[in-house]
């Protein structure tokens, strides 16, 4: 991990232990981290994700991001249509010491196709984070993981701002994404893959 990534997540008061894959893994077939738990492997750190309002407790769910997280979960039907489905919250593996657990991924393929395994970045078309306290560490740290991972597309729901953000064009290697724009209102697409896109309005998704 570089001395900046490790930074990112320091000044954002994230809580950090150094693991392997291997014994992140471990950990979580052996029961000493429960799956489900809201960690995640970040630069070969276990960082506990952040999923509080600004200013409030970290251990809590800020009650905007929980919505957000019900609205999501509307889509799963709609982006079947096109060969794929929405994981929430659920782990996929990246690169050798990353295994972000995103708020949302759009996955090539059927829930069934992942029973015995975690989707891969080549299996992802777009990532999606909830973003309220955590998203200085959205726009940098899961920013450069995803884009190095190559994700096509990568979407963060600004719960301060009231905006979405759309990344695409990751630029491999150099830890960001090409373009960029925030959305305040009217529609955002959802890359479905293939060409394919799910188009969103704004309001269902911003409290």
């Amino acid at each position: 991990m570089s001395a900046a990534g490790l930074k990112e997540l320091v000044d954002h008061r994230a809580m950090l232990m150094p693991i392997t894959v291997d014994q992140y893994y471990e950990m979580i077939g052996t029961g000493i981290l429960p799956e489900g738990e809201p960690y995640e492997l970040l630069d070969g750190f276990l960082v506990r994700k952040d999923r509080s309002r600004e200013g409030e407790d970290p251990m809590t769910v800020g009650d905007h991001h929980a919505w957000v997280i019900t609205m999501l979960t509307k889509l799963n039907p709609k982006f079947s249509r096109f060969g794929c489905y929405l994981r929430l919250q659920l782990p996929i593996e990246v690169s050798p010491n990353s295994v972000p657990e995103p708020d949302g991924a759009i996955v090539v393929g059927t829930e069934d196709d992942y029973r015995e395994q975690r989707p891969s970045a080549a299996e992802v078309t777009c990532v999606i984070e909830v973003s309220d306290s955590s998203l200085q560490v959205d726009r940098l740290t899961k920013q450069r993981i995803y884009a190095n991972a190559g994700i096509p597309q990568y979407i963060i729901i600004n719960l301060r701002d009231l905006a979405v953000e759309v990344y695409t064009a990751p630029a491999v290697g150099k830890g960001r994404y090409g373009k960029s724009v925030t959305l305040s209102s009217g529609t955002v697409d959802f890359s479905a893959g293939r060409g394919k896109k799910l188009s969103v309005p704004l309001r269902s998704l911003l409290p």
